[in-house]
């Protein structure tokens, strides 16, 4: 059984990988500093719970790069993935949280050990494919299910898009969100944008309409819809 230091690196891990996927659209490592960073611990640490994690089969190092996921801890980080998420849509769904006040609270459910619980938390919420912010939850297989999504940045005026989810949401950007009105799931035509700051001008299907800036719009994944 890890601990629950040894399960936040490895978690620290796979979100760093995944976001340099999106970004880069390749797999890469993860570096000691930004492990550091995102864990607001010092990097002396990181280094010694990433040797511990290599000595258990779970990372693999990368000399003067930094780290990848074994297939074993490959595992293991969407094991705790899972659960993260599915601890958040109860939060969201059956206990009234908002969606900006789950994160800690999944953080800290996400290291109950038992599968049984998980499995049967997945089945009570009617095996969820995506949580609140609309990151896809891992199935007990850890499959993931993975979508075509782009920035609203990327979009042309005229398009029509949904919101499909919200990239590496903090609590004050889904505050700015919920103030605006603006949610997952929502479909927006996107009537204008600003030569000036770049800030986008939305229309929802329902007629509100809502203007966000640049630094937002880059923070919301879009899919396209279909007339």
């Amino acid at each position: 059984m890890l601990t629950r230091s040894e399960e936040d690196h490895l978690k620290a891990v796979y979100a760093l990988l995944q976001h340099s996927d999106q970004e880069n659209g390749r797999n890469r490592t993860a570096s000691t500093k930004a492990i550091a960073e995102r864990l607001s611990t010092k990097a002396s640490s990181v280094t010694d719970m990433l040797k511990k994690l290599a000595e258990k089969g779970l990372l693999k190092h990368v000399p003067y790069y930094g780290v990848k996921l074994s297939a074993k801890g490959q595992a293991a980080a969407l094991r705790l993935v899972r659960k993260h998420r599915l601890w958040e849509t109860f939060l969201v769904e059956r206990l009234g949280f908002g969606w900006n006040e789950v994160h800690e609270v999944a953080e800290q459910l996400e290291h109950v050990s038992s599968d049984k619980l998980t499995n049967s938390l997945e089945e009570y919420l009617g095996h969820p494919r995506f949580d609140p912010h609309g990151d896809p939850i891992p199935d007990r297989d850890g499959n993931v299910q993975v979508r075509s999504t782009r920035p609203l940045t990327r979009c042309v005026v005229g398009e029509r898009v949904r919101l499909a989810a919200v990239k590496g949401p903090n609590d004050a950007l889904l505050q700015l969100l919920d103030q605006k009105g603006i949610g997952i799931g929502m479909v927006y035509h996107v009537r204008s944008r600003q030569v000036f700051d770049g800030s986008i001008e939305l229309r929802s299907k329902e007629g509100q309409e809502s203007t966000v800036s640049e630094q937002v719009a880059a923070q919301l994944l879009v899919e396209p819809v279909r007339p």
